[in-house]
Order: structure tokens, then sequence, then C-alpha cells
């Protein structure tokens, strides 16, 4: 749960929350089954989707080494999971702190620049088709900080 939340349970032995406060709780409360029903999807349909990522990558740059690909597939792998945690918890600093600082020292070793534009174009056009409005509103801009990242 975001540092926010946590901060407002922490604060519950010294006093009561105030209006905002129960506002902000309240919304998250709110929105957790919506985001516990796209946690499942995503798990559910993980490898439908990296597959079909993967089979857009391996078209669009056919002579790509097959190693770097399946590194780069396995990375995405983590970013996906760990997106969808953060998504979960609304905690966009549980991305950043557990996932992005190490990756993108791994990815530095690399130069997979053009295969991680690649992968996470092809990312977002399968999620587009694969999740509602309403879902993709909640994980897109997790993947957009992982992809910003570990790209630019």
């Amino acid at each position: 749960m975001s540092s926010q939340i946590q901060d407002l349970i922490d604060q519950a032995n010294e006093r009561y929350l105030g209006t905002e406060e129960i506002g902000l709780l309240q919304s998250y409360v709110t929105s957790l089954p919506e985001r516990l029903a796209l946690y499942k999807l995503l798990r559910d349909r993980e490898l439908d989707i990296l597959q079909a990522v993967a089979d857009r990558v391996e078209e669009e740059m056919p002579k790509v080494d097959a190693a770097d690909v399946e590194r780069g597939i396995k990375n995405l792998v983590l970013v996906m999971r760990y997106c969808a945690m953060s998504m979960l918890l609304n905690d966009e600093d549980f991305l950043k702190q557990r996932l992005l600082g190490w990756l993108e020292q791994i990815m530095s070793a690399h130069d997979l620049r053009r295969l991680n534009e690649t992968l996470y174009k092809s990312l977002n056009q399968v999620l587009k088709k694969e999740l509602s409005a309403s879902q993709l509103a909640l994980v897109q801009p997790l993947i957009t900080t992982a992809q910003v990242t570990l790209i630019y």
C-alpha cells in the first residue's frame, strides 16, 4: 500500500484520522477490488501476454540474437510482476525501490536499447488489446516509469 496509507495506519495509536485522511483511505479501499482483479488477470495471462510480445519482437527484429531477446523477455517478466504489485499496492515507490535501480544497472551493462524499445512498444500494444481502458489506466503509468528509466 502507498506510503501515505501506511503513514495513516502508523498514526492510528496517536489520533483519529481527519476527514481528508479518511477520504484518502476510502479511495484506496474502494479501488482495491479493481486492483485485485487486474493483478489476477495479469498473473493469469502473463504467459500469453509475454508470448505475444516475444512474437512481435521476433517479427520486427528478426536479426537480434536469441539470447538477447531471451534476456530482454526475462527482464520484462520482472518488470511486469513488480508493476503489477506496485499497482496493487498503489505505490509507485515500491517499483522504484525494488526494481528499477537494480534493473537499470543490469541494462546499462548490455547495450539493448533498441531491443528494449521494441519490447516495451510491443508490450504496450498487447496490453491495449488485452486490458480494458480502466485497467490500462491503473498499470500503464507504472510501465511507463519502468520504460523511461530503462530506455532513456
